[in-house]
């Protein structure tokens, strides 16, 4: 095991949505390659400012370029040594789980360890026809092949028969995860309880992307998945995993933010012709301000949400200029997130988990000994044989995925 990780408490990072959007005051588009070029750079600008996480999305249509996520984060990861780097969101409904069991257990390798990811269905239709799926059976088709991909990672030799894919028989997905340990797996949702549900169900994390609508929304969402997360025996609800998305532009001086920003609110796409900058600041975490306003705004998220384990920001979008978002990491690393790991450390009860890395799972899993690291040898089993001496049965969620 390779696992750098050092982080206790919470984890504190950025997410990105891979918009190509055209700058207001320059009136210049960005291309693809610059675009890719640049979130390079803010990643690795992400690791030199303090922060834990960059997570990129899944988009498969302009203006996005983020088609091939792990792609982006394996080579963010060789670039990094501390970063974990993980998705915001790997498309469980129009990807098929035998390539997502392959491609992440790839990346968990590459980067050591150093990686999760969340699992959505995405906010674009059409993705559902351009991959041959019905957009219809987006729930169903979450949930089938969730179960699938969670099986793939923790047994050796998979049969499978659902709905919506060919049947497996006798099938090994490679390679097989790092220390015989599946990636941690969050789930998000921005409306949907089914999916609260599904995380609770596995005992995996839940994502609320807190960026679009008031808090009373998220409330009701992450207050359902601590509870169902209870009722399936993973723990008290406090114990759930919880994860949260925001959004942040700041400068020194408040109005200079309010100046600075409001070109770009009320040019983008995602905000453009809807409500004014102040009233969408009034009414979601959208903090345009000074660093001590996001410290104040974000300090304040547990009382709503209880205590938990990840924060993501958004800061890349809207066309806002490299130079720009560099800027405003430096204000989270500098100012932001170092008063909020004191702050939101602080009275934190001893129950509440630290935010999930690879190496607690392994030690959770392991503890002293050393982990397991399978071998494709035909005593192990393989595609033709199916035999599998040493399949895994210790995972506390392995049977609950046959149900």
């Amino acid at each position: 095991m390779n696992d750098n990780t050092t982080w206790q408490g919470m984890q504190f990072g950025l997410m990105s949505v891979s918009d190509v959007t055209r700058n207001p005051l320059t009136g210049e588009t960005p291309s693809e390659a610059e675009r890719i070029r640049d979130i390079v750079t803010i990643a690795k600008h992400a690791e030199d400012a303090g922060l834990d996480v960059f997570a990129i999305g899944e988009h498969h249509n302009p203006p996005f370029f983020s088609s091939s996520p792990t792609t982006t984060l394996a080579y963010i990861a060789a670039q990094t040594e501390r970063l974990l780097v993980s998705t915001s969101t790997t498309l469980i409904t129009t990807n098929d789980p035998v390539r997502i069991a392959e491609e992440y257990a790839m990346l968990q390798h590459l980067s050591g360890g150093r990686m999760d990811l969340m699992m959505g269905r995405g906010n674009t239709g059409p993705v559902y026809p351009w991959f041959g799926k019905d957009i219809r059976q987006g729930l169903p088709l979450a949930i089938e092949n969730y179960q699938l991909l969670h099986r793939l990672w923790r047994e050796d030799v998979v049969d499978f028969e659902g709905k919506f894919r060919t049947a497996l028989n006798g099938f090994t997905s490679t390679p097989r995860p790092l220390d015989d340990v599946a990636p941690f797996v969050w789930h998000g949702s921005i409306r949907t309880p089914e999916i609260a549900e599904q995380a609770a169900y596995y005992g995996d994390g839940f994502f609320a992307n807190n960026i679009f609508w008031p808090k009373e929304h998220y409330q009701r969402l992450i207050g359902l998945y601590r509870q169902r997360y209870a009722h399936y025996g993973h723990g008290a609800p406090e114990q759930a995993i919880v994860g949260l998305g925001g959004q942040a532009f700041m400068a020194k001086n408040s109005q200079d933010a309010v100046d600075q920003f409001r070109p770009f609110f009320n040019a983008a796409p995602v905000y453009g012709n809807g409500p004014s900058m102040e009233d969408f600041t009034e009414m979601t975490p959208l903090t345009v301000g000074s660093p001590q306003q996001v410290i104040d705004r974000y300090a304040a998220m547990r009382d709503y949400y209880g205590d938990y384990q990840r924060q993501l920001f958004l800061v890349d979008h809207a066309g806002l200029p490299l130079k720009m978002v560099l800027e405003q990491i430096d204000f989270l690393g500098q100012d932001v997130v170092p008063v909020l790991r004191r702050e939101l450390q602080k009275n934190r009860p001893e129950n509440v988990p630290d935010a999930p890395t690879h190496a607690a799972l392994v030690k959770a899993k392991y503890g002293d000994k050393a982990p397991r690291q399978p071998r494709p040898n035909a005593n192990r089993g393989d595609n033709v044989t199916g035999g599998s001496p040493y399949q895994d049965t210790e995972s506390s969620f392995g049977s609950a995925a046959n149900k």
